[in-house]
């Protein structure tokens, strides 16, 4: 392979870096909520409905439709089914699943392109997509002489320090990749054999061999669903809703016994050891209390919304246990497809074809979203650990590449940030957000930067399957690796609304359609609900944030059709933010009113010009501080007060460290009498804002912790003048969720109910 550069991190880890800000810009700055500006300038509104409760969130439009199926899928679908479309047998065709490439069948082509759009980072995209300025080195070293000649080759993977792997044979639009090739005989008896003939209750076995009819299929997609109430001892209240009448109910009791949970080797031997950190002295526990509630959920196959899940404590306690669904579910779907394999060979044995449906269109099964890479090289080290069996170490291609690239060092970090507790937990790490990587998952190995078409498990950011999906019209694009994917899992969700909550939108899009090119499947093998493009009815997405917004909710509520159900926690906190603020200061909370969400931001506009802003025109309202959720509102609202030569000043996501100082002493020595600041340049920096007098929060914040500690920087003003202290918070009906985290579940109610559209809190206490 050829020299890699070694990816530089940003000096300071509190700010975008300038790859970030790059790829904001060229994708659109299209905020998380609100107005969208199209290419040609015009102005769009694209608001999620923000709704309170479950019915109404569900009303939401539902996604775009998918495209039609392929003329040669319809024609494969006629001449696979074996009587008709309400035969039985169809149906026990659809209880078989594992791509062929899954299994050791056929796989992906393999070529000069096709390794570059699969791989890892995927590099099809142009070099200003690249990551982190590297140029990602190619699988095969020697994939364009190869291609050159159309020569069959044997490519010998590279762990990056400079063993040897599994081999692959690369033949031009014909590449054979074996899992049988990393089994012996020993192992294949250890095998735990699923079968949609073998009676078992296996969570594995039950969903994905489910029969489901035509009229069942209609049902879900016409989205009347109900829903059933419950309380757990850890989640608290939770809602269990499914569209499909015959979906089995949510069960309360939650089994800890790993003897129970159908664990596929070696997963019952490593997970007590890889938890053990969670454990806290407690031997005869396997799981934490949340965890076994949260493995309870994921292990019966139903979607999972978790909106509670914070940045420090309970974060690796989660991601370990989505680290075990994954994998556990990976090995399965290997087991079964090795399985097939034998009773294919098997010459004694008359085997029906139908009873080896046991794939999908393409390979990849299981598909992670993180943000970082960071989060991405835990996910991958916790894999690596459960594969671990009595102190043997599983056998890890690429592995030194992967922590050149995804790993930090600890220099890398500036000195003496005093930053709070969440935000290092955050930021900690490298944290570029383009990145992509394909993980193939062996019996006794693991292949990272395996192609796409090649892998099990895909792990990347929004971003970084932005870049490989592409748009309509562009060239080289490719989302087919998405066709089949079977469990979704989305961690820190939240931190996408930060990023581009549009290139998570766009991947949602893309998901379970069918493929455009059959990538050398055998569709013998193929699972006919697979065929059907039911695929989306199949997928389990397990969705997890710190917070819950109307963006967030409408993933689970418009692209979720699981058919198995949803289970929705809900955490609307009894206390709010509000309670943390520690200076003595008088909040007002005006209601302003909008006949629906989409006029809402003009209505905010509107009422803030018209009836807040005459308010603090006079210089005795000095050093007053704006506080602006949404980019798109932080540009009209710059551009008015350009217009009405406003004393102002601002600051933003993207203004350089020069232009935040200038800004940050013009505002103290109060030469300018307003500073205009957005809510994505705190998340990314979180600076201290010294001589605010007088708070306007434009719009709730998205994170309620932001709004107890903008209020608390009033106490960094030295002058003693706390009694001319001001703040005020703007809110309307569409900001429940918001308000009740700043205020309390109870006070928000109380707040939007009233015929009073002005409400006043105290805090802090009395000189």
């Amino acid at each position: 392979m050829g020299k890699r550069r070694k990816q530089r991190r940003a000096e300071d880890t509190s700010a975008l870096t300038k790859k970030q800000k790059k790829h904001l810009k060229e994708f659109g700055e299209q905020h998380p909520f609100h107005d969208v500006v199209s290419s040609r300038g015009e102005r769009t509104q694209v608001v999620e409905l923000p709704d309170s409760t479950e019915d109404e969130l569900s009303s939401a439009s539902e996604p775009e439709s998918e495209p039609e199926t392929v003329n040669m899928y319809q024609k494969l679908l006629a001449t696979f089914r074996t009587v008709s479309d309400d035969d039985d047998d169809d149906d026990d065709d659809d209880d078989e699943e594992v791509v062929e490439e899954d299994g050791g069948e056929e796989v992906e082509e393999e070529d000069e392109e096709g390794e570059e759009s699969e791989g890892e980072n995927g590099n099809s995209e142009d070099e200003s997509d690249t990551v982190g300025d590297d140029k990602v080195q190619n699988v095969d070293a020697n994939a364009e002489e190869n291609d050159k000649t159309g020569d069959a080759a044997k490519l010998e993977g590279d762990d990056g320090d400079g063993n040897p792997t599994e081999e692959f044979t690369d033949v031009k639009h014909e590449s054979k990749f074996s899992l049988e090739t990393n089994y012996d005989e020993d192992d294949n008896k250890n095998i735990t054999i699923l079968s949609s003939k073998t009676s078992s209750d296996d969570p594995y076995t039950k969903h994905i061999y489910k029969e489901l009819e035509e009229q069942d299929i209609d049902q879900i997609a016409a989205n009347l669903k109900t829903n059933v109430s419950l309380k757990w001892p850890v989640l608290g209240p939770l809602t269990f809703s499914s569209k499909y009448q015959k979906a089995e109910p949510l069960k309360s009791e939650k089994e800890t016994d790993l003897k129970n949970l159908s664990l596929h080797k070696p997963l019952d031997a490593t997970w007590p050891k890889v938890n053990s950190t969670f454990l806290s002295g407690q031997h005869d526990q396997t799981f934490t209390f949340l965890q076994r509630e949260l493995f309870s959920i994921m292990n019966s196959y139903k979607d999972l919304f978790y909106p509670s899940r914070m940045a420090t404590g309970q974060g690796e306690e989660i991601r370990h246990v989505y680290c075990l669904h994954a994998l556990n579910h990976v090995l399965k779907a290997n087991a079964q497809v090795l399985n097939n394999n034998a009773r294919k060979r098997d010459a004694s044995s008359a085997v029906d074809e139908d009873e080896l449906r046991d794939q999908g269109l393409t390979r990849p099964k299981v598909l992670i979203v993180v943000p970082f890479r960071e989060s991405a090289l835990r996910v991958v080290q916790i894999l690596i650990s459960l594969m671990e069996v009595l102190g043997r170490k599983v056998d890890v291609s690429n592995k030194k590449r992967f922590k050149d690239e995804y790993g930090s060092e600890p220099e890398d970090k500036p000195p003496n940030l005093k930053r709070p507790e969440d935000y290092e937990a955050v930021f900690a790490g490298n944290i570029d957000d383009h990145f992509r990587i394909g993980v193939a998952i062996l019996q006794k190995s693991m292949r990272l930067y395996s192609p796409f078409y090649s892998s099990d498990i895909i792990i990347a950011s929004p971003l970084g399957l932005r870049t490989i999906i592409g748009t309509e019209g562009e060239k080289k694009r490719d989302f087919d690796f998405l066709s089949s994917i079977e469990v979704l899992i989305i961690d820190q969700a939240d931190i996408y609304l930060m990023q581009n909550w549009e290139h998570m939108l766009h991947m949602m899009n893309h998901l379970n359609l069918q493929p455009t090119e059959s990538h050398g499947v055998d569709f013998s093998r193929v699972r006919m609900w697979n065929l059907s493009n039911w695929a989306k009815f199949f997928r389990q997405t397990l969705l997890f944030s710190a917070l819950q917004e109307p963006q967030i909710n409408s993933i689970f509520n418009k692209h979720c059709f699981n058919y198995s159900g949803q289970v929705s926690v809900k955490s609307m906190p009894a206390t709010g933010s509000i309670c943390h603020v520690v200076v003595q200061l008088p909040h007002v909370f005006q209601r302003l009113e909008a006949d629906s969400s989409l006029s809402v931001i003009d209505a905010r506009f509107q009422f803030f010009t018209d009836k807040i802003l005459p308010q603090y025109r006079d210089a005795i309202m000095s050093h007053t501080l704006i506080y602006i959720p949404s980019y798109f509102d932080y540009v009209r609202l710059r551009n008015y007060f350009k217009k009405e030569e406003l004393n102002f000043t601002h600051i933003c996501e993207y203004t350089d460290k020069p232009g935040i100082s200038r800004a940050r002493q013009f505002f103290l020595k109060g030469e300018r009498q307003f500073l205009l600041v957005t809510e994505r340049f705190h998340f990314y920096k979180r600076y201290t804002l010294k001589g605010i007098r007088n708070l306007i929060f434009y719009e709730l914040p998205t994170y309620p912790n932001f709004y107890s500690e903008v209020c608390n920087m009033m106490k960094a003003w030295s002058r003693g003048e706390e009694a001319t202290w001001t703040c005020t918070a703007l809110y309307s009906k569409y900001d429940v969720q918001r308000l009740a985290a700043v205020v309390g579940t109870e006070r928000a109610a109380q707040m939007l109910h009233s015929k009073k559209n002005v409400h006043l809190f105290v805090t802090g206490e009395s000189n």
